[in-house]
């Protein structure tokens, strides 16, 4: 899969397309159906004031978010899509700096770590898991985002929990 990756201010400098590769890169370990060469996504890193006015938008909430993901793809349609052919946009996902900074700050952990939390959570929502559904699949999908971040020597989000 192809990220297609725009940082804007107010991201500090750094190498977040990196880190958004090697994200991507550890859950395709967990995710095979993201292995797809035809698969690309866009990853914006940007402001409250844009992720606000793409959820007020979109999802009919008036307020920032750490991250948002827009899936153009069912999950069907992504478990059934062949390697040959054009191709296909799984989907977008935004990342709020300042609310993504504030939780960083909140949880004592580096931005970067958050971030990269953040995204591995994104990339999931495209590939169809949802955590709002049941508490069944809010559970598969953190058990998901806490075997991706191991790989990164990131510790678990949700409390350090041994699955």
């Amino acid at each position: 899969m192809e990220l297609d990756i725009a940082v804007e201010e107010p991201w500090p400098e750094g190498d977040w397309e990196h880190l958004a590769e090697k994200a991507l890169g550890a859950l395709q370990r967990f995710v095979p159906e993201l292995n797809n060469e035809r698969l690309s996504t866009s990853l914006l890193f940007t402001s409250d004031a844009e992720v606000h006015a793409l959820n007020r938008e979109w999802r009919e909430r008036d307020k920032p978010t750490n991250v948002l993901s827009f899936p153009m793809l069912k999950r069907e349609e992504l478990l059934a899509l062949d390697t040959d052919g054009p191709p296909e946009m799984l989907g977008d996902i935004a990342l709020a700096f300042e609310t993504c900074a504030r939780e960083a700050e909140e949880k004592s952990v580096s931005l970067q770590d958050h971030a990269t939390h953040l995204i591995v959570h994104g990339l999931l929502h495209l590939a169809g898991h949802d955590h709002e559904i049941s508490e069944a699949d809010a559970e598969a999908m953190e058990a998901l985002e806490i075997k991706t971040l191991a790989i990164l020597a990131i510790a678990d989000p949700y409390g350090d929990r041994i699955l």
